[in-house]
């Protein structure tokens, strides 16, 4: 099964991620100097851009599974108030939100397969929400199978407990979401942020060589180096500053 919590590449994936990663940074470079020497030297550094796209496309996973898992424990919430039992909910579960997501081969309805194999296996329906929760990494996941645990252990309605979860979960998720949409406007706004400095250098470079020559020679490369390595920390900084987990 799929530990949603690593992002392998593909061959193909890696070899375009490193040429994209190589050309944005020559160009870059190139902008910045004008040397092409120096631009070829560096563009290298690019190679990094792989690990940085598959944590990038690792959490757009993780997210998109989020908001799946928001969708199944509201339909739980209401099959679980029409009166089927827990096992049988999660287990008709597949068939309500297959309609709702519109991709039968999505990572959710996967799982759910998989969940509904095991127990009709015999395997107790806590130990597979468990081993579901470990490799989503998500919050949710793992209370929502701490529940059913505790709930199995403890005794009790273990159905109005879970109805109520279900719905307490949903709640909590829908707010992240409203918060994770302001992030996202903030974090397109500090690239456009971090791409300013070199569009503007390289528009001046462009429509007065003669006025940015000295920048190209001398100690006009040691000023531009300092402030491409400031330029870099303060998008490392600001990255940290817009990684918020939720």
């Amino acid at each position: 099964m799929t530990d949603y919590r690593f992002y392998q590449l593909s061959a193909l994936e890696k070899l375009w991620a490193s040429c994209l990663g190589c050309v944005l940074c020559f160009v870059a470079i190139w902008l910045m100097y004008r040397h092409s020497v120096i631009a070829l030297a560096l563009a290298p550094i690019g190679m990094f851009y792989p690990r940085y796209y598959a944590k990038a496309l690792c959490r757009k996973r993780r997210d998109k599974l989020r908001l799946q898992f928001k969708d199944a424990l509201q339909a739980l919430s209401s099959l679980l108030s029409a009166g089927r039992s827990v096992e049988n909910a999660i287990m008709a579960l597949e068939s309500d939100l297959v309609l709702l997501i519109g991709d039968s081969e999505s990572d959710l309805l996967v799982e759910l397969r998989a969940i509904a194999n095991r127990l009709n296996n015999g395997e107790p329906l806590e130990l597979a929400l468990a081993d579901f929760a470990k490799r989503s990494d998500l919050e949710e996941a793992r209370n929502f199978a701490d529940v059913i645990s505790i709930c199995k252990r403890a005794g009790g309605d273990l159905v109005e407990v879970v109805r109520r979860t279900s719905q307490l979960i949903s709640e909590k998720l829908e707010v992240e979401l409203e918060v994770t949409v302001l992030i996202a406007q903030k974090k397109f706004e500090s690239r456009i942020m971090m791409g300013m400095p070199f569009a503007f250098v390289g528009a001046l470079g462009f429509m007065a060589a003669d006025y940015m020559e000295p920048l190209h020679k001398g100690m006009g490369i040691v000023l531009l180096t300092a402030c491409l390595i400031l330029l870099m920390g303060c998008s490392w900084w600001m990255t940290r500053i817009m990684d918020i987990r939720l």
